[in-house]
């Protein structure tokens, strides 16, 4: 069964491109031209992954991303015209998994989705061929249904964060560097930086930690890494 992608941007010929292009690999493409078009979509129908634009009408990009988030754990890839580092940071903050920069070249959208749509892959025949259920103290993670409890109260994590915690509870007590996870979770193609990494340990804490100031489940290794106590 071929992957679905729901593709948001405001410039009709962008969204024709990608969509030819995405089509002729056998995938199926919904487009979405403003913000809560796209919002609906996304409400109304299960994706593979999505890519939203930043510079949206009726409603932003960022915006878009962070109510997706409310309710749903698909891959989102940004697309910026914008190279601001902050741009793209804020983008991640919101709740995305990657980001492409405009102009880009439609091969590189293609190759960004198949890395992470064969991450994800893997990590559900993983899970598929080996049911686990890994608990530490007040925390339970569910490696199946791809869900995390704290006190029996479950935790909304998107897919990034689910994977570098998973990774970072399966191996309890082992530092893993920023440049190590970047390559582990997002891949060696993966262009972006360690920001990337301090990003999403940062909003993992603030949903996991009581006090994110002062972990008890994710700690920091000065000048070395992350790992889970």
């Amino acid at each position: 069964m071929g992957k679905r992608v729901l593709v948001v941007d405001d410039e009709k010929l962008i969204v024709k491109g990608i969509r030819f292009s995405l089509e002729q690999d056998g995938m199926e493409v919904d487009c979405a031209y403003d913000g809560e078009e796209a919002l609906e979509f996304a409400k109304n129908n299960q994706y593979d992954m999505i890519l939203l634009d930043v510079m949206l009408p009726k409603m932003n990009g960022f915006e878009v991303c962070q109510q997706i988030r409310e309710f749903s754990n698909t891959p989102i890839v940004m697309l910026t015209a914008k190279g601001e580092d902050m741009d793209k940071i804020l983008g991640l903050e919101y709740g995305a998994d990657d980001y492409i920069t405009k102009p880009f070249n439609i091969l590189e959208v293609k190759a960004r989705i198949k890395a992470i749509m064969r991450r994800t892959g893997r990590k559900s025949e993983e899970t598929s061929s080996t049911s686990r259920v890994l608990e530490i103290r007040d925390m339970r993670l569910d490696c199946d249904g791809r869900r995390v409890y704290i006190k029996n109260r479950e935790v909304n994590l998107t897919a990034k964060e689910f994977e570098v915690l998973e990774l970072l509870m399966k191996n309890p007590n082992k530092v893993y560097s920023r440049e190590n996870l970047l390559k582990i979770i997002w891949g060696s193609d993966y262009p972006g930086d360690v920001r990337t990494v301090d990003v999403h340990i940062r909003r993992l804490r603030e949903k996991i930690e009581e006090m994110p100031s002062e972990p008890i489940y994710v700690h920091t290794k000065w000048g070395v890494g992350y790992y889970f106590a």
